[in-house]
């Protein structure tokens, strides 16, 4: 049995490690044609300032996937022939297989701003994106961000790390509160503005201003503004990666159509992670989950499916995501900023503006946690969601949770005091 895993990201690589032990005779080819060996891709701001070399964002040794048998081939796919059942590859030779995982991950959002294929505007997605940015890098003096997501604030953090001044269009009325309540993100608006970047919220662009030489000299906002510049970073957000697709039998709708067990439409053909699109059931939406450690989850799942030994259907448990917003620590789990029916919210937030905590609850207990500057423990957090605790539960357990070096100072008898207030109850223990 050979399988062929096209896409080298966490989907990728945790479907092959998977497989391999579950299936140790066959053979697996991973097909990438952005690199040859696996690496870390939310490292790529710390290869641009200086903190990683490449070779360190590479969790396996080189050597490591010959030792595993997994066969590495870099290469661009131009077509997916189901009937065929093999792979057209740029430049090389078609690549057979038995079974297909497409695991492509995403691609950064463009809208069709004018101007915005121009030199100098670029995403931060891949290594010939960071290797981009090197030499748009070079002659820059002021550079414009567009869209306030992660990658967004990412690439901000990257070039004002190399005394390029920024300037950040967010179109909404606060950084990213489509997704924040309105405290973590005000606080996130504070952060960025104190580090010297320039946050203009309710901001669009409109076009971006060639210099005549089909280069980028400047942006137009929705506002009528003309900001100078020689970077365009496009960070409106990402979406499935499905090119590939063009061409095949494949169904498709805003990324790869897949049952609950990661299957496609075509025989012996799966996908997982950033380009899977989760069919739904009833009149829900269809979901596609963007994160690293659904990736990871979605390529063992459907390494279980091409081994045969696949059992129920997917499912990803308590969300979690984790972020770092310039000097500003962030986690999430569970239902946090849903607006569910009947949910309360407990928010406490340090008056030096650095550090806040959010207890998302409801009649049946608590559903969502946010921090801010604050590290709590991932596993008793999602314990707490799991068993549904009481909030006053959880107020009385704060330090349960507590992950900090030796000496930090401890937050939890203050918030317990503001959370006791808010809900009416006695102080005890509290300092």
């Amino acid at each position: 049995m050979h399988v062929v895993i096209l896409g080298n990201g966490v989907a990728g690589v945790s479907a092959a490690l998977k497989l391999r032990e579950l299936q140790p005779a066959w053979e697996i080819t991973i097909v990438s044609g952005e690199s040859k060996y696996h690496y870390s891709r939310p490292a790529l701001m710390y290869i641009f300032m200086g903190h990683m070399r490449y070779q360190e964002t590479k969790p396996f040794a080189d050597s490591f996937w010959a030792q595993q048998r997994l066969e590495l081939v870099r290469a661009w796919v131009t077509r997916i022939d189901t009937s065929e059942k093999k792979l057209e590859l740029h430049g090389q030779a078609p690549l057979g297989y038995d079974q297909l995982l497409i695991a492509t991950g995403s691609k950064s959002n463009k809208f069709g701003w004018p101007g915005q294929d121009l030199d100098g505007v670029q995403g931060l997605w891949s290594l010939q994106d960071l290797k981009l940015l090197y030499a748009n890098a070079e002659r820059a003096r002021k550079a414009v961000i567009v869209g306030g997501g992660l990658i967004g604030i990412e690439l901000a953090e990257m070039l004002h790390s190399r005394g390029i001044h920024v300037t950040f269009l967010v179109m909404e009325s606060s950084y990213w509160n489509n997704i924040l309540p309105d405290g973590e993100s005000g606080m996130i608006n504070r952060e960025i503005r104190a580090h010297g970047i320039e946050l203009r919220l309710e901001t669009q662009l409109d076009h971006v201003v060639d210099d005549g030489t089909g280069r980028c000299r400047a942006v137009v906002t929705n506002h009528g503004d003309e900001i100078d510049c020689q970077i365009v970073g496009l960070t409106a957000g990402v979406s499935p990666n499905i090119a590939v697709l063009e061409g095949s039998d494949i169904e498709a709708g805003r990324g790869v159509l897949v049952d609950g067990n990661l299957r496609t439409s075509a025989p012996d053909v799966f996908a997982a992670g950033d380009c899977a699109e989760i069919r739904a059931k009833g009149d829900e939406r269809n979901t596609i989950q963007q994160v690293w450690y659904t990736g990871k989850m979605q390529g063992e799942f459907a390494a279980r499916g091409l081994a045969g030994k696949a059992t129920g259907d997917y499912d990803s448990g308590i969300y979690f995501n984790s972020a770092k917003f310039l000097d500003l620590e962030y986690h999430t789990y569970g239902l946090v900023g849903r607006h569910i029916a009947g949910e309360e919210n407990l928010y406490w937030e340090h008056p030096n503006g650095k550090h806040a905590v959010r207890i998302v609850y409801t009649d049946e207990g608590v559903i969502g946690l946010n921090t801010m500057g604050l590290r709590w423990r991932h596993e008793v957090c999602e314990r707490w969601l799991r068993d549904r605790i009481s909030v006053d539960e959880a107020v009385r357990r704060l330090e349960e949770p507590y992950f900090e070096p030796e000496l930090y100072f401890r937050h939890e008898p203050f918030i317990r005091r503001a959370f006791s207030e808010a809900l009416q109850q006695p102080t005890e223990g509290a300092l």
